[in-house]
């Protein structure tokens, strides 16, 4: 097994090298690229420790967790062998320690292992921690004894090999983290150099190793302040990285030309404006007055507004629309359901009156409506009647033409993939003004990272009569006598004239929400608690009409499986106060907006991420009557589900919630292309803790590209941009 050339075959640098295109062997490349995702020397490389161990220290056995695979290092204590009794064959069973607890290595007709396995060695195990008569072990499991050569040397070289750090790295099943830890090593010995995209000022200003060498001591450490070090400068590495991509990126965006898109004296927006029956907030001035600046001018808008749920974001989404229009030109908002798509089209025709909305001919365009709706939609597009046209992703299709689409509004962008809001944007004969919405509101170092090529709006105020939200758990793992309480009180609500939503995390007993729906329920990775059925839409809607303390409520069902036309007919019904209770999924976390619903309760609340709860909790209080919201949990205390759950009942800030999601969920689960669909592109930055980094390296990266726009005088700088942007990873900076 040989390290592949220093120069790819494409003559691109070493780190875009194929593993097997340096006769690695299939039998290591295979599982690395396969289970690992690992394809060529960079991502290998990049391929960071988990953490590290040392051979003198043993792992604490009494905090391995059940069924998962662990990697530790303890010492053999004892080794025996027996005869199986209901077959022939042997078992050999090996107990290992940390001094204190034991595990068990159990091997069945493996009797060779034992020498191998000598009482008093030391080594690393790897395998998956199961449960055998109470007892931990370890079924056949992968191994490898330390070395003793080393102690021939004398004190001195025994206590350097006991301390030196031993890279523990993400490993799976089909590859151990021993034999990434040699593949690794392999790779570094015929490394050479490596272009630093990091200028060599950049990072002798803050003490910072190359590249080349935080390559090799994060990788090959002597000692703990050589990874350390090293993490340090991978760190900062990555962040400058990212930030030189997004700030090229968001140069990019505005070196294309667009069409001016300003308001005319007597126009659309100055008519809506005059005929409101309120007075916009200053939050919301300020914000449309940002928008505006970025529509007078003949290059592209891409701004963000986030807001807190209720803010009144899509109103000044609408005069942006009636900007464009006064300009001749068309909005297309983009929904990720249905229901919602249809709420906005209804919102938008109530605010507008019917003078301009007649003038203005809004059209909904969505995939299950009826063929000749669908038809006479499309006209509307192409022939520019339309000038404002809502729709779902069927605004994608080829079919869809505009006469001249001047702004695009994604509301709640983190439903959509990065290739649906691409497409619409192409729509534009001229690069049309991108507005993106959302009502998760994002803490500032996610923004940085992941928002770096947009503007970003902020909209925190709250319109003037607003009743606030009372937020309870309720704690079923502690309370179950209270589940009968949670139905008396919608009872009483509704004796009081109001309305009431139910939200269940499944359609029925097998099934969850549909994804093609557009309708994502998060699932906690963590246990929530022992294994039940899941609250559906279908149990508790015959729950519900069955209480006797709602009697005579009218009660219907809502999710994504229903036709398009039910769904309509279910929220008109519930709109115009025909239904007391709606059983849905999350099909109604965003844009549902019935003032006169009072009543919120979350099933199986901690199956939910702090942001979907906060945005449920959001359909409810909108109007003249108080708000109620009860998460029904079955979540114990002090897991990280319940955590959620107590979170959002504490508070009403989204802008508090959104940090306090950030640190409870797994930062893969936060960034990247999660905002499209996938896993983080984060290796070793972490935007709980490395804000003020993620500054400094936005600032540096910003100087270069003032003065070099496209790195011409930073080779290394283009061939890593230009590597990330090969990357599936970064397909998320080109087209958000």
């Amino acid at each position: 097994m040989t390290a592949p050339d220093t120069v790819s075959p494409h003559g691109d640098s070493i780190l875009d090298a194929k593993l097997t295109s340096g006769s690695l062997g299939g039998k290591t490349a295979t599982p690395l690229a396969k289970s690992l995702g690992i394809v060529t020397v960079g991502d290998l490389l990049s391929h960071y420790p988990r953490r590290y161990v040392k051979r003198g220290e043993l792992t604490a056995l009494d905090q391995l967790p059940l069924g998962e695979n662990v990697t530790i290092v303890a010492e053999v204590r004892t080794v025996k062998k027996r005869s199986m009794k209901s077959r022939n064959g042997s078992i050999l069973e090996v107990s290992i320690s940390d001094g204190q607890g034991f595990l068990t290595l159990t091997f069945f007709n493996q009797a060779w292992r034992e020498a191998q396995l000598p009482v008093g060695a030391r080594g690393i195990f790897t395998g998956k921690v199961s449960d055998y008569r109470g007892a931990l072990q370890l079924a056949h499991p992968d191994y490898e004894m330390f070395d003793d050569i080393q102690l021939k040397d004398g004190a001195a070289a025994t206590s350097k090999w006991l301390e030196q750090p031993l890279p523990i790295y993400p490993a799976s099943s089909s590859i151990s983290s021993w034999q990434i830890a040699k593949t690794v090593e392999l790779i570094l010995d015929g490394l050479g150099d490596v272009p630093d995209p990091v200028p060599v000022e950049v990072a002798s200003e803050r003490g910072l190793l190359s590249y080349r060498q935080a390559l090799e001591l994060i990788h090959r450490p002597t000692k703990t302040s050589d990874w350390q070090r090293a993490r340090d400068a991978l760190r900062f590495h990555e962040a400058f990285v990212l930030q030189a991509a997004l700030l090229e990126q968001r140069r990019l965006a505005h070196q294309h030309e667009a069409v001016p898109r300003v308001p005319k004296p007597g126009g659309f927006l100055e008519r809506f404006d005059k005929q409101l029956a309120f007075t916009l907030t200053g939050d919301q001035q300020l914000v449309g007055r940002e928008i505006a600046d970025d529509m007078a001018r003949n290059e592209p808008m891409n701004r963000l507004v986030q807001g807190e749920v209720g803010s009144g974001k899509t109103i000044v989404a609408l005069r942006a629309m009636l900007a464009t229009a006064d300009s001749g030109g068309q909005s297309a908002l983009l929904a990720p359901t249905e229901v919602l798509a249809s709420q906005h089209l209804r919102s938008i025709v109530r605010a507008l009156g019917p003078d301009l909305a007649a003038e203005l001919v809004p059209t909904l365009h969505t995939g299950q409506m009826p063929t000749a709706d669908r038809r006479k939609a499309l006209l509307r597009m192409v022939s520019g009647q339309a000038r404002i046209v809502v729709g779902t992703h069927a605004l994608l299709g080829d079919k869809v033409t505009f006469y001249d689409l001047g702004l695009v509004v994604v509301d709640e962008q983190h439903r959509f993939g990065v290739d649906q809001r691409d497409d619409l944007r192409r729509k534009g004969a001229t690069p049309p003004h991108v507005l993106v919405l959302t009502a998760t509101p994002i803490p500032r170092t996610v923004a940085m990272t992941v928002f770096g090529d947009l503007d970003v709006s902020t909209i925190a105020e709250l319109p003037d009569g607003r009743q606030g939200i009372e937020t309870f758990v309720v704690p079923l793992a502690e309370k179950p006598g209270w589940s009968s309480r949670i139905w008396t009180r919608m009872a009483e609500e509704l004796a009081l004239g109001r309305q009431a939503f139910v939200v269940c995390p499944a359609i029925d007993a097998v099934a969850r929400e549909d994804p093609a729906g557009g309708e994502p329920v998060d699932e906690p990775a963590e246990s929530a608690g022992p294994a039940r059925p899941v609250a559906s839409v279908e149990a508790i809607t015959a729950l519900v009409r069955a209480n006797p303390a709602l009697a005579g409520a009218r009660v219907a069902p809502l999710h994504g499986r229903m036709p398009s036309d039910e769904k309509e007919a279910v929220m008109r019904a519930f709109a115009d106060g025909a239904l007391d209770i709606i059983v849905a999924t999350t099909v109604i976390e965003v844009g549902v907006d019935v003032p006169n619903a009072s009543t919120m309760v979350v099933m199986d609340a901690e199956r939910f991420g702090v942001s979907q709860l906060h945005q449920l909790r959001g359909r409810v209080g909108r109007g003249g009557v108080p708000g109620l919201c009860l998460l029904v949990t079955n979540a114990e205390l002090e897991t990280v589900a319940r955590q959620r759950v107590d979170a959002v009942a504490s508070t009403l800030d989204g802008f508090e919630l959104a940090q306090v999601d950030l640190e409870l969920r797994r930062e893969g689960n936060v960034l990247g292309r999660n905002q499209s669909g996938g896993k983080s592109s984060l290796r070793l930055l972490r935007v709980t803790t490395d804000g003020d980094l993620i500054l400094d390296a936005r600032m540096a990266a910003s100087l270069i590209i003032d003065d070099d726009p496209g790195f011409v005088q930073h080779p290394a700088i283009r061939e890593a941009l230009d590597r990330r942007l090969r990357e599936v990873e970064a397909e998320f900076l080109v087209k958000s």
